[in-house]
């Protein structure tokens, strides 16, 4: 394990390009925030010494963090660190914004040493109520009751380090009430609503993606981070062992969410049949760049674009996660089995998450006691994610004006002739093929064997 640097000796890191870089604060500017100086040096060794000279023309030997330096300062101190190097990089993202975003601003300059409960109290309440830096007004003025709790957790975090330390007697962050940490309200797709989402998703190009979620509840960065070595389409083992988070590939946060899901059959023969369309490692590449992985941001909006055309309520794409289990436990499967499915820690985590179902389902073995003991004939409650049976009108998917990437063009001759084209660049040179047909429904089919027939040709 490599040794912790000291305390104001900067930080050294190994760069993408080989180099080693070192860093490190020289001051604050007006608004509280970090300066910094950086050097560069093709060793570590090399670049250790030019930071040492860095230090020595920026930095006073005298200088030293002490009580009188303001809360500002010291928790920029505090993160730098104690804190950056022990966290991941989307919670570095969190972390920075809650300090220098929040707490520096409004806070940061008040002395260590005088900083009081009240302050800190004060602060959590402006923050609640109107702390919003952007797109208040969508979201409100005020920031979430979990954004209020992160600021809280770092403010207190660092202050309980300059306790440690000895730079103050007491914690000022232990005393202050926070607002109740309220969970969003789970919302799910009911029965009805995913036969239309998935024939709309089919319609835009989502169809595999979609169906692959609501089969096995992976998380985003999760299913748009799977390759096709990833599935065993003969045995149904799908491994999952990577995620995917603005734009970087990286091992999942928790050992329990890398595992192994078996898919039905009926699933791995779609898969089978959409492999034969898809010429990347991975299973959803972007539709841009077959070597790069879909963007989670872009799959977020066809979510809620899709979502519209079908007619059914706005849900996140975690909410597809929520649907999952919440038919998997109503089609009775057991909790354990559950929690491993989808990556939770531990079924405790899979039963508070999804409690609201598992009190109904002992609602229901209760009255199948009474009924089967008492000799009631008790109604049995249900679970009212199983809509009642309405006589509908076939869904008709709404169909978008541009065809999406990859499904070739069909155009209408006269009446009675319509012409399929695909033309895929290979080898830098546009090569097209048509088929006609008499009708638009016809030529679509002839048109999708002729792209699976190129694309396997193009392979070779």
């Amino acid at each position: 394990m490599p040794k912790r640097r000291k305390n104001g000796d900067g930080t050294l890191r190994l760069r993408k390009d080989g180099r080693w870089e070192g860093r490190i604060v020289i001051g604050y500017n007006e608004n509280k925030y970090p300066v910094t100086k950086s050097v560069t040096a093709k060793t570590k060794t090399e670049c250790s010494e030019k930071l040492s000279q860095l230090k020595e023309q920026y930095i006073k030997p005298t200088e030293k963090i002490t009580a009188d330096i303001t809360f500002g300062e010291w928790i920029d101190f505090w993160y730098r660190t104690y804190c950056k190097n022990t966290i991941r990089k989307a919670t570095q993202e969190q972390q920075e914004n809650c300090i220098y975003n929040h707490i520096i601003p409004a806070v940061g300059r008040i002395p260590l040493k005088s900083l009081k409960t009240a302050d800190l109290q004060q602060f959590y309440n402006r923050e609640k109520q109107s702390g919003r830096k952007i797109r208040a007004e969508i979201y409100g003025k005020g920031l979430s009751d979990r954004t209020v709790h992160m600021i809280h957790q770092s403010c207190r975090s660092a202050l309980e380090r300059a306790v440690d330390d000895g730079l103050i007697n007491i914690n000022p962050a232990d005393g202050t009430k926070l607002p109740k940490d309220t969970q969003k309200e789970m919302k799910i797709l009911k029965s009805d609503e995913i036969v239309r989402f998935l024939y709309q998703a089919k319609e835009e190009g989502y169809y595999e993606l979609f169906l692959l979620e609501l089969m096995t509840g992976m998380r985003r960065g999760e299913i748009l981070a799977l390759k096709w070595s990833d599935l065993d389409l003969k045995t149904g083992e799908l491994k999952i062992e990577r995620q995917v988070r603005g734009g970087v590939i990286s091992v999942p946060k928790t050992k329990s969410s890398i595992r192994t899901v078996i898919l039905p059959q009926s699933l791995l023969n779609i898969l089978s049949e959409y492999k034969e369309t898809v010429n990347s490692e991975w299973i959803f590449p972007s539709p841009k760049d077959s070597s790069k992985t879909r963007d989670p941001s872009a799959v977020r909006k066809r979510l809620q674009i899709i979502l519209d055309r079908a007619g059914c309520k706005r849900v996140r794409f975690h909410d597809l996660r929520h649907t999952f289990a919440t038919m998997a436990i109503e089609y009775g499967m057991d909790v354990k089995t559950l929690s491993a499915a989808i990556g939770h820690m531990s079924a405790k985590t899979t039963l508070n998450v999804y409690s609201h179902i598992t009190d109904t389902m002992r609602e229901q073995a209760a009255v199948k006691i009474d009924r089967s003991i008492g000799g009631t004939d008790a109604r049995i409650p249900s679970t009212g994610s199983k809509p009642e049976r309405t006589e509908k009108p076939p869904f008709e998917p709404y169909k978008p004006k541009i065809r999406r990437a990859g499904t070739g063009c069909i155009s209408k001759l006269n009446e009675h002739l319509y012409e399929g084209r695909y033309s895929p660049r290979v080898d830098g040179k546009r090569i097209s093929r048509n088929v006609y047909a008499k009708t638009r429904e016809e030529c679509e089919g002839k048109l999708t064997e002729l792209i699976k027939q190129m694309k396997k040709e193009f392979k070779k």
